[in-house]
Order: structure tokens, then C-alpha cells, then sequence
């Protein structure tokens, strides 16, 4: 096949597509990738050669988060070619509503969550035909061997941004101004996102609604759940900030990797150590591999995965998570993988003290979990399931 796929502004979508990019030439498929930042005409990635790739038979176009295929532009050429295209969302779907409604007409979009399926096929069954779940994948190490558990420089690692909830609520202000009738809405729907952490963002808006009495049609229903995502980005960052400073207030040593951890409301602990703000999503994986313990705080998925669980797997090292569903029924928890639940955070540091302190059972649980990561949850996997589902779908 002859496939084409985007490099993005994201640095870790790059990433991604290179690991894609790699397992389809790996099955001798021919793929080029279009840079969208618009390099000059001799730039292997540029418009000049994408117009090149064009003139013989296009199989396939893949993206995330609709990079390269919801704008009226790529919409019209990718129909015009009848080349079908694949999405694989790694955010929450109430993002995307109108790249939903408007978008190639060969079209299949993927879901890193169950919870989110069941949200596209409830709310866009109309313009959203093919629509499946597909778990996120982990990058097997390029070199072998791995740093013995017990040399290891970091204890717990936490490898991700940071901004203060109340920064991430005050986004809200993009979509509508404070004096805005629904305003108050979403101050109580934070309150309400906070208090529940089992539900997901769509039941918080339905229980919100229900909570305050609002009366609403389907479409302005639509618009509520659109402009939740300040919300949705306010929660994950609270339970962040909860977690860590969980961790730091029992007083064990957490190391954080990435952007605005200096407004942490426990940076100034001693056992609270900084790496570095900038690193390329790359370079994460060496400082996995560093670490006996993996910090993931889900971005409020309930029922699906992260490519952060199977990465640490992958690079030999002990992912501790809050719940999911999904996690739930494809790991066996407290032998394969260690999950804590946000509603019991004081639970957390005697958790994460036993992981320490018991050296062989954290070892043998890598051991599992690596194993099943590798044999399940890598780009290879993902490659399957897209040329499979295209396949059998015949998108």
C-alpha cells in the first residue's frame, strides 16, 4: 500500500508517526509524510513532494487528532482521490465534534477509551460510521538489556506537564465570557468532577444538568459537552496535583519531568526534585527506564488506556496508575500492573512504600507486565488493527 501520514506542531504525534511509519515500511508499504509546519520545497516532508507522492494511487491517509484531514482543503482532495482515511483520537471525543460532523467521506476514527465509542456512537452515529476502540501502544527499547532495578536513579517518576486547576478552568473564558449565563454551570460541574471521580466528563455534564435544573434541547446539549474541555483538562491537573502532593506530604521521594511543576503546591519540599522542563517525548523513555516506580495519573479516561502505562512496561519499569476499566479486565491488578483509586488517595504513599520496599515483587511484576505489553500494546499491534480494520470494514 501506499499510505500517507502528518508531522504536527505535537512533538509527541511526531513521535507516533515515525513509530507507525517505521512498522509500515517494516511490512513494505511505501508511506511519505507531509510536514504541515510548511517547510520549503526541498524539505523531503514539504507540499512539493506530497504533490509528488499524489500523482500514483494514495491507499491510505493516517493521523491523530485530525491533523491532515478536517480542513475543507484536505477534505475536498482526500474525497476527490477516494482515499480513505483513519483518525486516531488520543484525546476525549467532545473535542472533535465538528472535525465529527465534517470530515472525508471514507472515514474511520479511532478511540483510546471504550467510554469514548460509546460517546461518538450515541452523539455522531450520523456522520461517524466507523468508529472503534484501539489501546494506545508502548515503544520496545531499541537497545537491550536495561538498568538493574536496584541501580536506579529515580524512585518514583512522574514524566508530564503541569498547570494549576484554576488555570485550566479559566479556559473556560475562550468559549464563553464569566458573565455568561452558564458560567456558574461549569463552576458547579468542577465542583461536581471533583467530588466523583469515577464518572466521566459526559456524566458529570448530565448529572450537572440534572443537579441544576437546566432545560436544554440535543444541540445545545452538544455545545455544554463541546465546551467541557477546560474542564476536562481542570480535573486531570487537580488529580495530578493531589497525587504528587499526596506522595510528597508521607514524605517519599517523587522526581517530576516536564513544564510548570515550580507551581506545584509541594515544589518546595526537599523530597520533591525537578529534572527538567523541556524534553522531547523521546527522551522521556530513558528517564522511564531510570525509575524503579512510573507515576500515571489517567487524563480522565475510565475505561481505556495511555501509551505512558506501556512505555514504562516497555522500558522494564513498574507503572502505578489510578483505575480503569480497562485496565481492569486486560491486567491483573496487584500482579501485573499496580492501580490505585483517586477516591482513596490516603491509600497511595503505603502503596507506593510496599512497591519500594519489595524488590523481587515489583521485579516480578515488570517481568508479567513487560510481557504482555510486548506482545500486545506495540505500534506493531496498532499496525494490525488499522490494516485489519480497513480491511474488514472496507472504509
Amino acid at each position: 500500500m501506499r499510505i500517507v501520514l502528518f508531522y504536527t506542531g505535537v512533538d509527541s504525534f511526531n513521535y507516533y508517526i515515525d513509530e507507525l511509519s517505521k512498522e509500515f515500511i517494516r511490512r513494505n508499504h511505501e508511506i511519505f509524510i507531509l510536514d504541515l509546519q510548511n517547510p520549503p520545497n526541498d524539505h523531503p516532508h514539504s507540499y512539493h513532494y506530497f504533490t509528488e507522492f499524489l500523482k500514483q494511487k494514495v491507499d491510505m491517509a493516517v493521523t491523530y487528532d485530525g491533523f491532515g484531514i478536517k480542513d475543507d482543503l484536505f477534505i475536498e482532495l482526500w474525497n476527490e482521490l477516494d482515499v480513505p482515511v483513519v483518525n486516531i483520537l488520543v484525546d476525549h471525543p467532545l473535542r472533535f465534534h465538528p472535525t465529527m460532523k465534517n470530515h472525508p467521506r471514507r472515514y474511520m476514527q479511532f478511540c483510546c477509551d471504550r467510554n469514548h465509542v460509546a460517546y461518538v456512537k450515541k452523539y455522531f452515529s450520523e456522520s461517524v460510521k466507523n468508529v472503534a476502540f484501539m489501546p494506545h501502544a508502548g515503544a520496545l527499547p531499541q537497545e537491550e538489556g536495561f538498568i538493574p532495578y536496584g541501580e536506579r536513579k529515580y524512585e518514583i517518576l512522574f514524566s508530564g506537564t503541569y498547570y494549576t486547576p484554576e488555570h485550566e478552568f479559566h479556559r473556560l473564558e475562550e468559549y464563553l465570557p464569566e458573565e455568561n449565563v452558564l458560567y456558574p454551570f461549569y463552576r458547579t460541574m468542577a465542583d461536581y468532577m471533583i467530588a466523583h471521580s469515577s464518572e466521566t466528563t459526559e456524566q458529570a455534564v448530565l448529572a450537572t444538568i440534572q443537579q441544576t435544573g437546566l432545560q436544554v434541547t440535543d444541540s445545545q446539549l452538544l455545545t455544554i459537552l463541546r465546551c467541557s474541555e477546560p474542564l476536562d483538562w481542570m480535573v486531570r491537573m487537580y488529580y495530578r496535583e493531589q497525587v504528587v502532593k499526596t506522595l510528597a506530604d508521607a514524605g517519599l521521594d517523587i522526581w517530576l519531568l516536564g513544564r510548570g511543576w515550580e507551581n506545584h503546591p509541594s515544589s518546595h519540599l526537599p523530597n520533591v526534585h525537578r529534572i527538567d522542563d523541556r524534553v522531547s517525548f523521546a527522551q522521556t523513555l530513558p528517564y522511564m527506564a531510570d525509575a524503579r516506580i512510573n507515576l500515571n495519573v489517567m487524563p480522565w479516561f475510565k475505561d481505556g488506556t495511555h501509551e505512558r502505562i506501556f512505555n514504562i512496561f516497555l522500558q522494564h519499569s513498574l507503572p502505578l496508575t489510578d483505575y480503569s476499566r480497562w485496565v481492569d479486565e486486560n491486567f491483573q491488578i496487584g500482579e501485573e500492573i499496580a492501580v490505585y483509586q483517586l477516591e482513596a488517595l490516603e491509600q497511595l504513599p503505603e502503596l507506593a512504600g510496599e512497591l519500594l520496599a519489595d524488590k523481587a515483587k515489583a521485579e516480578e511484576m515488570i517481568a508479567k507486565g513487560y510481557e504482555k505489553t510486548r506482545k500486545n500494546y506495540t505500534w506493531a499491534n496498532c499496525v494490525d488493527q488499522i490494516i485489519g480494520t480497513m480491511e474488514k470494514e472496507k472504509v
